[in-house]
């Protein structure tokens, strides 16, 4: 209930004590002595008093009967929204176009969308208590490499390239694969990677260590708010899907159902074959959560290290480099100022000697027909023979 500041002078019931008026400084008592002056009466305070015993001092904000300010309750509001797009990254999509229609948002992290990213790094530490075994390394590498293959053959080479061709079935396949490596849904994914290529190293590029430095390149980006939607503008091709658009919107269904998975593979195997010495909790930690972030740190290589480390082939408009490691660490992505050189090859691997096992690997589903026209590189544009830049097509 609000304060009143009449309560003082007017009782609430005939059983409430009954308060006199207070007496102006100089009036008479009832036996008619003259009232002391206090200096207080006569001298103002610097510090205010309240009106009522019960209420809070204005000196005092925040407290219980305080209403909260418009700042407070959108600071409520934003972390709600912010605790929801954890279940449905949609939520805050509309209320950050509102708040900024015509300019970028600041960059500034959003530790409570966030959470769940750095928890999931926290909870590798519990490796700790569950141990390891063979079959656990074992796992955890075989879904680094299946992953990996996701991201960077369909995520990067299909849907934000469209570097070969597939139908709709086996694109569906594509994104839920892609999409267990928990680093975003389809579409979220594709449309900043086209961004990236048009803006590369420029001021609008959100993940160059040029303009942003290392730390930012590499995985702050991804923690600021104006960064979370999906750019639709930029994946027209793919919007007009429907279960694109849902694996993209509730982007944490299928890295749950992973992980899920693995516990349930680890509590067969403890079952079928104890010998193994692995559990349930032992498959999630290694299967799942190591796998998941060791993934998501070497994808981050090819944003933050490609452009800093590594030799130039090509003089592209970018800083982009070719380094073998990154190469061997992604699977063929370390070949970065090469794809720069030609975004729409399937290949990254330019030269026989430029190992690129995502690429191998597209041509193993494509004997089964499961995609197929993928794009060459031609020996005028590998031989930099059709001018200097960024070739896109």
């Amino acid at each position: 209930m609000s304060y009143d500041p009449t309560s003082l002078l007017q009782p609430q019931s005939d059983d409430a004590v009954s308060v006199e008026a207070p007496r102006t400084v100089g009036s008479r008592l009832p036996n008619g002595s003259a009232e002391p002056v206090h200096r207080a009466a006569v001298e103002p305070s610097d510090r205010p008093v309240p009106e009522h015993p019960y209420a809070p001092s204005p000196i005092v904000t925040g407290g219980p009967t305080a209403p909260p300010s418009p700042r407070q309750r959108s600071g409520w509001v934003r972390a709600l929204r912010s605790v929801a797009a954890w279940f449905d990254t949609w939520a805050t999509a509309d209320a950050i176009k509102r708040a900024h229609p015509h300019k970028r948002a600041v960059q500034r992290v959003e530790w409570i969308r966030i959470l769940p990213f750095a928890l999931l790094h926290l909870s590798c530490l519990t490796v700790i208590f569950v141990g390891w075994s063979p079959v656990a390394v074992g796992v955890a590498l075989g879904m680094y490499v299946l992953r990996m293959f996701a991201i960077t053959g369909f995520y990067h080479r299909y849907f934000s390239h469209k570097s070969f061709k597939s139908s709709r079935a086996f694109q569906f396949v594509m994104a839920l694969v892609g999409a267990s490596a928990t680093q975003r849904g389809p579409l979220w994914w594709a449309s900043h990677h086209r961004r990236h290529h048009q803006n590369s190293d420029k001021p609008e590029d959100v993940h160059s260590p040029k303009q942003h430095g290392f730390w930012w390149s590499h995985v702050g980006w991804i923690s600021t708010r104006e960064n979370f939607p999906t750019d639709f503008g930029a994946v027209r091709d793919l919007v007009r899907y429907p279960e694109l658009r849902f694996l993209d919107r509730f982007d944490i269904v299928v890295p749950t159902l992973t992980g899920v998975a693995m516990f349930l593979l680890g509590v067969v195997l403890e079952a079928v074959a104890p010998s193994l010495g692995t559990n349930g909790w032992q498959m999630l930690v290694w299967g799942f959560l190591i796998s998941t972030v060791v993934l998501a740190h070497a994808t981050f290589t090819i944003n933050s290290l490609s452009h800093v480390f590594g030799s130039r082939r090509y003089e592209t408009t970018d800083t982009s480099r070719n380094n073998p490691l990154l190469a061997l660490l992604t699977m063929g992505e370390g070949w970065h100022n090469n794809h720069h050189h030609y975004q729409a090859s399937t290949r990254q691997g330019f030269y026989w000697w430029e190992f690129d096992l995502t690429y191998y690997g597209l041509v193993v589903l494509s004997w089964f027909g499961l995609i197929w026209d993928l794009r060459p590189v031609p020996r005028e544009v590998r031989d930099g023979r059709v001018g200097r830049g960024s070739v896109r097509s």
